[in-house]
Order: C-alpha cells, then structure tokens, then sequence
C-alpha cells in the first residue's frame, strides 16, 4: 500500500503538470486572440501597424546621415503613423516624413519630431508612466472603449490616436487631462464622423 502510494503522486504530478501547460497553452492563445479583436474591421491590422512601425523606423534610419544625438520613435494604429522624438536639424524631421510617407498601409504621417538632445532615460521612463495612467483611466471609463485608443507620451506630450467620434475625442481629451503630469494634449484622432 505504501509502494502505491509513492507511485500515485509522481501521475498526479505529472497529469498537473500537463494540465497547468495546457491551461497556460489556452490562456495565451485567447489572449492573441483578444489582440486581434480589437482592430475590428481587419484581424490583420495589428500585424500591418507592427509591420509599420518597424520598417518606418528602418527607412528613417536608412535616410539620416547619423544617429547621432538623435532619439526618434515610431508608433502606427490603423495606418496612421506618428513620429516622435529629438534630431540635430529641420533637414531631419523632413527627411523622416519623406521616408514614411511612400510606405504601403500608410494613411497619414504625423511628425512630432522637435530640434532638441535626446532625452533622458528618467524622462522615458515617466512617459510609459504617464502613458500606462492614461490607459488606465480610459480603460475604467463607461464611456469609451480604450482598446480603440492609443496612447503615446513623449517628453510630458500626449499624443492620443485612434479611429472615434467628435464625441469620444472629448472625452478622451477629459479623462486624459485628469492624468497629473501631462503637460500637452496633441489629438492624432481620426474621426468617424
């Protein structure tokens, strides 16, 4: 009886290690899946966006004769691209609109890019700060599907993109004035109405 006993927790450790892999396997692939819906018109413009911002950056790099001292992002939703950040001259922020422009899936170009140092690594830090507040806030608000939102914060700026209503932008721009430390709203909103 003992013998047996012995036995029987190695099986039913085994089969709970199975079932908790297979609880993980399932538990992740709904979470692709909930990715997915959230682009509700194309499960595909996720992957589009993704695509964006990664070959929009590559093309910016491509055409800047260096890096150096600059400090550029790229951030798409449904083809309308946005870029931040700091470069060394206005010949700079022409050449990056030029090199995103002519990409496919790309509706609109925003360029945010300003003459400036880079920032700081502090200062980066509190943007995806203030930029997981704002997800927040709109997340628990009743009013406004946050999922149709994206929020990009770069130095104190919050750049507030998505597809939405007159009516929604407003209240988007509400809630995210309620964040401390936010010190400019831009809307990169594209309106359905």
């Amino acid at each position: 009886m003992s013998l047996l006993l012995k036995e029987n927790p190695t099986k039913h450790s085994s089969k709970s290690i199975t079932h908790f892999f297979m609880i993980l396997l399932i538990s992740v692939c709904v979470g692709c899946i909930s990715n997915l819906i959230e682009y509700e018109d194309s499960t595909y413009s996720r992957l589009d966006d993704e695509r964006n911002e990664k070959l929009a950056l590559k093309n910016i790099k491509s055409v800047l004769s260096s890096l150096q001292g600059t400090n550029i992002h790229v951030k798409s939703f449904k083809g309308t691209v946005l870029i931040t950040g700091q470069v060394i001259s206005q010949d700079y922020i022409s050449l990056a609109t030029n090199a995103v422009e002519s990409m496919r899936n790309v509706a609109a170009v925003h360029n945010e890019l300003v003459i400036a140092g880079p920032t700081s690594i502090i200062s980066r830090t509190n943007d995806a700060y203030l930029s997981s507040k704002i997800q927040a806030k709109l997340a628990s608000s009743k009013d406004i599907e946050a999922k149709r939102i994206r929020v990009v914060t770069e130095n104190g700026v919050a750049y507030l993109m998505g597809h939405v209503t007159q009516q929604e932008a407003e209240i988007v721009v509400d809630e995210t004035k309620q964040v401390y430390g936010i010190q400019k709203i831009i809307k990169v909103f594209e309106y359905l109405n």
